[in-house]
This record gives C-alpha cells, sequence and structure tokens, in this order.
C-alpha cells in the first residue's frame, strides 16, 4: 500500500528501504496507542554500513548529515512496518539524533539535520518536530550516525 507521502519520496527521487532486521533483541517498531517508537536506525543500505568511524575524524560532517538521511528513510520503513501506511502519520513528536563523534567535534545538531530536514521534505508540516542531537563515544558496528523516531498516528 503506498499513498500521498510515497508518492513525496519518489518526487524526491527516493524509495522507501526495506526494515532493516535487528542486529539484536528488540524490534525495528512497536506501536503503542496512537504512537510509533523505532529502534535506533542505523544508517543502514542493502544490509550494510557504507561509512564507519567518528564524525569530525574518519567521517566529514558532510557525509555524517547524508547519512542521517538515510537512518530517516530506514525509520520510516519502519514505521510503515507497524503502522501500514506513512499516510497514517499524524506527526513526527520526536527525533533523537547520536553521532559518534571526535572528541572535538561539536557539530552534532548539523548532523541530524539530515534527518530532520528529509521528514520536512517528505512530510511538510507534520515532519515538524522536537529533537535532541547527542554526541557519543562509539555506535553499534562503528556506526556514524543512530536516529530514532517517535510518531503519532491518525486513528484508524
Amino acid at each position: 500500500m503506498s499513498g500521498a507521502v510515497e508518492a513525496r519520496l519518489a518526487e524526491l527521487g527516493l524509495t522507501l528501504p526495506e526494515v532493516v532486521p535487528p542486529l539484536a533483541s528488540y524490534q525495528p517498531a512497536v506501536r503503542s496507542g496512537v504512537y510509533v517508537h523505532t529502534a535506533g536506525q542505523l544508517p543502514m543500505v542493502e544490509g550494510k554500513l557504507a561509512v564507519t568511524g567518528k564524525v569530525g575524524a574518519e567521517v566529514t560532517p558532510e557525509e555524517a548529515k547524508d547519512l542521517a538521511r538515510t537512518c530517516a528513510l530506514n525509520g520510516l520503513a519502519a514505521i510503515k512496518s507497524v503502522a501500514g501506511d506513512l499516510d497514517r502519520i499524524a506527526r513526527v513528536v520526536k527525533v533523537v539524533g547520536f553521532v559518534a563523534s571526535a572528541t572535538d567535534f561539536t557539530g552534532q545538531p548539523g548532523v541530524i539535520n539530515g534527518a530532520s530536514e528529509l521528514l520536512g521534505e517528505v512530510l511538510g508540516d507534520k515532519g515538524v518536530h522536537a529533537r535532541s542531537a547527542v554526541g557519543v563515544a562509539v555506535l553499534p558496528l562503528d556506526a556514524p550516525v543512530e536516529v530514532e523516531f517517535q510518531v503519532e498516528l491518525t486513528e484508524a
């Protein structure tokens, strides 16, 4: 099933990926009432990370911002897996982004803008959200970025 949100993705030249399989004991997304919470989404493409390392060292902020966009696409796929249709998104409530950072890197908000901007491009006003952007020492698989989402769904 696809609707206006997936049509918008297509207009932007983007394809909704398959849901990234869990790396451990968790679900990619769970629904609780009208909310969907995703697990942290890594920038996986076709089952692997294209880039590893710390932002501000092996990974440039620009590369990391693009990776955050990939995390957002993976998040939308996870949301669809439990919501059934992305058009059911009433609004994105919260985005939490983690950036594996070199010790002197302080541009975490700019990196996570990649995810936030993609949500705005795809969902318009429904994509406006609260957010945290946190620098961390290391992420799973040495990923540079990880992003999780909370969305509110319309009543079915």
